[in-house]
């Protein structure tokens, strides 16, 4: 029930005035209780930070590995690519001048038949 004596202007200024010291007394000692957990949660905070750090980096690395390694394989395919086609383009090469040399050797022989004829019809 309400005294009517407190009603007035000054009375309800200081009722407002004790609530409120007594909110921050409760909030501060709230505060300090909490302190310890508060510390806890900032550690582990921190430790899960640097948790994810660790974690991005060993990505980084293994992707940039990754990377290294296919580049090397490319380059790898690459140069046996380069050899089977020279390899392929030698034997190419060794068969035309072999079919040339063949064709070389029987217009030879065609021609020394054609002029042993000629000459023993003379």
């Amino acid at each position: 029930m309400r005294n009517p004596k407190d009603n007035d202007f000054n009375g309800r200024r200081s009722a407002a005035a004790d609530a409120k010291a007594a909110l921050l007394k409760s909030h501060r000692a709230a505060k300090e209780a909490a302190e310890p957990t508060r510390i806890a949660r900032e550690e582990e905070r921190l430790a899960t930070a640097a948790a994810r750090e660790a974690r991005q980096t060993e990505r980084a690395r293994i992707k940039l590995e990754e990377q290294e390694r296919v580049q090397s394989d490319a380059l790898a395919a690459d140069v046996a690519a380069k050899a089977e086609a020279e390899t392929r383009e030698k034997v190419r090469k060794d068969r035309s001048s072999r079919v040339t040399d063949d064709e070389a050797a029987q217009k030879a022989e065609r021609d020394r038949r054609y002029a042993n004829r000629k000459a023993r019809k003379r």
